[in-house]
């Protein structure tokens, strides 16, 4: 099938692309997104925004484990755009993952399609565009993935499912925080939080007293952690990132820039109008927005104060995230139950230690991994692999460890063993609380506490029933240990979620590598990749 305003060889690209990567049981869905610059008002005063089919935010992709989705994306801005996709782990197929050392950018005026499957997957997730500092203008949206008919869900099914977009925002314009950074400056406070959107009272659920709700909350961000509650409501955590979790109930959730969260609310309260509150943690000035719950049968509207987040701090936010663990009995993608991978018991075969540093390099502000701020090349990364392009990058250009030198510039690389089994250790020496993602995969995050980790912190480590997710915080002057299987050939970004930071170099990418030339392994380059820098002009077919 092929969507209106498709050629017949676009079509024919999507089909030959389906013949490799998708097997005839597995569904597909098509999605035909048409991304301009639009007005948009979310804080009362005019911007421009990106928007995907005339929607800011971005429309929500729906999908079932195992599905394909065929999504063409029309770029019709004046500038290069790529999505990338938050969590959606791209099994076998980094060439899709939307960021610019795996994918070449969508020229002005053209498309592109992606083809993804969201193979052995459950949960919550988002899009958003990983260019030239466009996640400050939208174009980001809610994904997400349920259970196939058969495979049972620890849960009754919810009366409804809702997406909530949380995040921080500015007034100014994507193009001037853009040249903040350029100038090396950094970014100021943001000017408002957001919800879907929209400013204070400006979105609004609607509910029947009595039956219970599934809220899939995001932060969609640029840099502050966000506290959610809902007035008069307790919310029961039910899904982290893909993971099913062990059903604690909370009256707050601290959500971090980059990670999802899904809970049941039960409207088990008088009929009337509550907020939907999110603000800012960790910040001398809070800054709140807030939406409505509204129950159908309510004749009142909401009133009294904005109900307070959680005035402790640190600890609070440590303790609450180290509750977060995983439901063993509960069934993942597959029947199997999510306990019956043991990583407690499978030996490291490496330990990374990433730390992160921010320094001034050639009077610009930088930020950097073990002392690598990275630079982006002419060339996506992973087409320089596939082509054998030489030049571009070198393997190893960045330490397992902290070497104590000055911030530097290199288009960092770190290689890894497929199968290998590691430990990789955040360590955050500042003063702020910072988030990091690895695409690609989930990871077990098995410690977290203050201080400087050493071997002997592995005695606090959770071997057990550790979370499993995308995306990881950590805390001011304070570590953060996780357990990966690097099962997923590839080059994988591996970054900050501080979107400024990520921008000025705190990222680096991972390239799983196996001399075994398998699709078992990894899929073959599409036949419709955009090719671009010194890929420009060769050939997608098999070398």
């Amino acid at each position: 099938m092929v969507r209106k305003g498709w050629s017949f060889w676009q079509g024919y690209v999507v089909l030959l692309a389906l013949a490799v990567v998708v097997k005839a049981e597995s569904p597909y869905r098509f999605f035909d997104w048409n991304v301009t610059y639009g007005d948009i008002f979310p804080l009362g005063v005019r911007q421009q925004g990106i928007l995907i089919n005339g929607q800011f935010p971005g429309p929500d992709i729906y999908s079932v484990t195992n599905d394909n989705l065929i999504i063409n994306v029309q770029n019709n801005l004046d500038e290069p755009f790529l999505l990338s996709w938050n969590g959606l782990q791209q099994r076998r197929n980094s060439y899709e993952d939307g960021v610019y050392g795996t994918t070449c950018p969508i020229p002005p005026g053209k498309n592109f399609t992606y083809i993804l499957q969201v193979k052995d997957q459950i949960g919550s997730f988002f899009y958003f565009p990983s260019l030239a500092f466009h996640k400050a203008a939208g174009g980001f949206g809610g994904i997400r993935v349920l259970s196939r008919p058969r495979i049972p869900v620890p849960f009754p099914d919810p009366a409804g499912d809702f997406t909530l977009l949380i995040g921080d925002w500015f007034k100014n314009d994507h193009r001037q925080l853009k040249a903040m950074l350029d100038g090396g400056h950094k970014l100021p406070f943001p000017d408002g939080i957001l919800i879907n959107g929209h400013g204070l009272n400006g979105a609004s659920f609607t509910v029947e007293q009595g039956k219970t709700y599934r809220f899939r909350i995001s932060n969609v961000g640029l840099q502050n952690s966000l506290n959610f509650r809902i007035q008069g409501h307790k919310m029961k955590l039910v899904e982290v990132e893909g993971t099913h979790t062990v059903q604690t109930i909370y009256e707050s959730l601290d959500v971090h820039v980059g990670q999802s969260y899904s809970v049941l609310v039960t409207m088990d309260q008088a009929a009337q109008d509550f907020y939907i509150v999110a603000s800012t943690r960790f910040t001398d000035n809070i800054l709140s927005t807030t939406a409505t719950l509204h129950y159908s049968n309510s004749n009142k509207a909401v009133s009294g104060p904005i109900p307070a987040g959680p005035t402790d701090q640190i600890d609070w936010s440590l303790n609450q995230a180290r509750s977060i663990r995983t439901n063993l009995t509960a069934s993942g993608p597959r029947p199997n139950p999510q306990g019956s991978y043991h990583y407690g018991l499978i030996n490291i075969t490496r330990t990374i230690k990433v730390v992160s540093s921010a320094a001034q390099v050639k009077g610009k502000q930088r930020y950097a991994v073990n002392s690598v701020s990275f630079v982006p090349t002419d060339t996506p990364l992973k087409l320089a692999d596939y082509f054998k392009i030489g030049g571009v990058f070198r393997v190893g250009s960045i330490p397992d460890n902290p070497t104590g030198q000055n911030m530097y510039l290199d288009t960092s690389v770190m290689g890894a063993d497929y199968r290998a089994f590691v430990e990789i250790v955040f360590e955050n020496h500042e003063n702020i609380v910072q988030t990091w993602h690895i695409d690609g995969y989930a990871f077990w995050v098995v410690g977290m506490n203050g201080g400087v980790w050493t071997p002997n912190s592995r005695e606090e480590y959770n071997l057990r029933d550790a979370v499993s997710r995308s995306t990881t915080q950590v805390y001011p002057k304070s570590w953060t240990a996780i357990y990966m299987a690097l099962d997923n050939v590839g080059m994988w970004n591996v970054r900050s979620e501080f979107w400024a930071r990520q921008y000025l170099g705190q990222q680096f990418y991972l390239r799983v590598y196996t001399p075994v030339n398998s699709l078992r392994d990894e899929y073959l380059i599409p036949k419709n990749a955009l090719l671009c820098g010194r890929a420009q002009g060769r050939s997608t077919r098999p070398l």
